[in-house]
């Protein structure tokens, strides 16, 4: 866990601000997980750690939600020699294109640069599910749900950060003045 710390410090991945999560919350430290990604070589390291964790379990296809898990998914299918894919938001609906098909059965491994509230990653189990896809897992780099993730199926992950957020109206960094800025894909 030290040496995936230390990657995400080195990288310049670890924030230190005033942040507008996608849930509407802020925070106070965020993780840019595209900046620790710029570095093949640490890709590697660090999602090596979450391979390790899951390369038991049975597996037919790994799929990523754009932006984040596009570059874990394809990571993480060349190190257990799987196939990658990626579902993408569209007029502001997860979906699957580009051709990318799940067959009845398959079973699919989410794949996350963070979790936090598992919004993204649900709603990819929701296409997966539709299209007849067993979701058995989602595999992160970065765990900050804090131990209270809503999501029904097992979260596997390199290294869990505990990161205070707030509502926008309890946040201490607006009371002082100060105004959050918007980090990461989506709007």
């Amino acid at each position: 866990m030290n040496t995936i710390i230390s990657l995400l410090e080195r990288s310049g991945a670890l924030l230190e601000g005033h942040f507008l999560l996608s849930s509407g919350k802020h925070s106070n430290r965020y993780v840019q997980c595209a900046k620790l990604l710029s570095y093949p070589e640490h890709a590697e390291i660090v999602i090596s750690e979450v391979v390790r964790k899951i390369s038991d379990l049975d597996i037919d296809l790994i799929v990523g939600p754009a932006m984040g898990g596009v570059i874990v998914a394809y990571e993480m299918g060349r190190q257990l020699e799987l196939p990658a894919i990626f579902t993408e938001r569209k007029d502001g609906e997860m979906t699957l294109r580009r051709g990318f098909e799940i067959k009845e059965g398959t079973k699919v491994m989410i794949a996350e640069d963070v979790v936090t509230t598992g919004k993204s990653t649900m709603e990819t189990k929701k296409v997966i599910e539709k299209l007849g896809g067993d979701v058995i897992g989602v595999a992160s780099i970065i765990d900050r749900t804090k131990g209270k993730s809503e999501l029904d199926i097992p979260l596997y992950s390199a290294v869990k950060i505990d990161i205070d957020t707030f509502e926008s109206s309890n946040c201490p960094m607006c009371k002082d003045g100060s105004k959050p800025v918007k980090p990461g894909s989506r709007n």
